[in-house]
């Protein structure tokens, strides 16, 4: 059975395009502390995946997930791109406390990003003196003497403490049994260590994130605001809430026909790739096959312009409609009727069983600002049309319920 959402609780109707700017900064920063010493990428070019989730390592497809990302590491260092992907894996699993690394990444940090605020407002408020004193005939301020010797040996001093000798750590926290964490050794056996030279860099977060938390201080919801894609290669879900929230708020996602959602996306929507959600074959495909198919989804995810991401998002956002409990509700009355009818047939004789689940529902075809679809010539529909459709079918006088009318 499908899932809602109360949509109000996400709605952010206009201001997701900007709550995603400002949270991804947030995870800039985060980032610009845990890789401190080889920040050797830029943040315009840089993309976040993410994964979270219970700790069920086949089930959530994380083992998937991580094949895949070893794949495309070769991939773009084969393209040559200029592009990074950090990928966050996001599962609660028994720690003992933070990595010493990553509280130290975010101290260097804060103490990096103080002393540059303290010297550019000494900067600003002499410079902004010398142009008071300014008298026509005079050459105008210029940078001699703003930087005093005392500011450049405190910037010499942070900059000595960013020299790292080792690696990025891979995970936030340490972990009570290493050696032997699934994700962990995956990891290692896919070599995947934040190189310099990796252009997918991996960061594990064995903890739900919390605004609380001294290394990623933020909320979940404000996390996937501020993302890219979310990836959630299931071998088994009933439904899948995650990528559903990241559809309400406008989050691109990559699913699999294995799960509630990615069955329900499928069913519904004709190209569900042009709305944001890929939608992986684990049914029909080998496991090498779909591990190339997510990893292609990726490739070409990362391939995309800003302005084609921003569109996207907008695209994604628009499916919101579709996953309100005021829609998914009547999914269980119909399931209700339906299992009466099946149960009690007696007390339906002569009434004709209704064609719940017969496929018989239009799909959405694409959006307008992608070409249109082959298999639907009639017209182009976004979700709001298909809602209005099914109302004025039903003749329904509300817009409570979005549905097929049950006798």
């Amino acid at each position: 059975m499908p899932n809602g959402l109360n949509v109000k609780k996400f709605s952010a109707t206009h201001e997701f395009q900007n709550l995603h700017q400002v949270n991804k900064e947030r995870i800039n920063d985060f980032v610009r502390g845990h890789f401190y010493g080889h920040n050797d990428f830029d943040p315009d070019k840089t993309l976040y995946f993410f994964t979270a989730g219970r700790y069920e390592y086949r089930n959530k497809g994380v083992d998937m997930f991580i094949e895949s990302l070893a794949r495309l590491n070769h991939r773009l260092k084969a393209a040559g791109s200029d592009m990074t992907v950090v990928a966050f894996i996001i599962m609660p699993a028994q720690t003992t406390s933070l990595a010493v690394e990553a509280l130290k990444g975010q101290a260097v940090l804060k103490s990096l990003h103080d002393t540059v605020s303290s010297i550019e407002k000494n900067i600003g408020k002499k410079l902004f003196e010398r142009s008071l004193a300014w008298h026509e005939g005079q050459n105008p301020p210029d940078e001699t003497g703003l930087l005093t010797a005392e500011d450049k040996v405190l910037l010499r001093r942070r900059l000595f403490a960013m020299k790292r000798s080792n690696l990025p750590p891979i995970v936030t926290h340490n972990m009570v049994n290493d050696q032997e964490d699934p994700i962990l050794n995956q990891i290692r056996r896919c070599q995947l260590f934040n190189h310099p030279t990796d252009r997918v860099k991996v960061v594990f977060h064995p903890e739900f994130l919390s605004s609380g938390n001294p290394v990623l201080p933020m909320d979940y919801d404000d996390f996937v605001r501020g993302t890219h894609l979310g990836v959630f290669s299931s071998y088994y879900e009933p439904w899948g809430y995650t990528p559903a929230e990241c559809t309400v708020m406008g989050v691109p996602s990559i699913t699999t026909n294995l799960s509630g959602f990615g069955c329900y996306m499928e069913e519904l929507i004709e190209n569900a790739q042009d709305y944001g959600i890929y939608i992986v074959d684990r049914r029909m495909k080998g496991v090498d096959d779909s591990v190339n198919q997510l990893t292609e989804y990726m490739f070409d995810f990362v391939g995309k312009s800003r302005r084609q991401r921003i569109n996207q998002r907008n695209r994604t956002e628009r499916l919101s409609d579709l996953l309100d409990w005021k829609r998914m509700g009547m999914e269980y009355v119909k399931a209700r009727q339906l299992a009466l009818r099946r149960a009690y047939p007696a007390s339906f004789e002569g009434d004709e069983e209704p064609g719940f689940f017969d496929g018989t529902e239009i799909k959405i075809s694409r959006p307008l600002s992608a070409p249109g679809s082959p298999r639907d010539r009639s017209g182009m529909m976004t979700p709001g049309d298909f809602a209005s459709l099914q109302e004025g079918r039903e003749g329904l006088s509300t817009e409570d319920y979005i549905a097929w009318k049950l006798p």
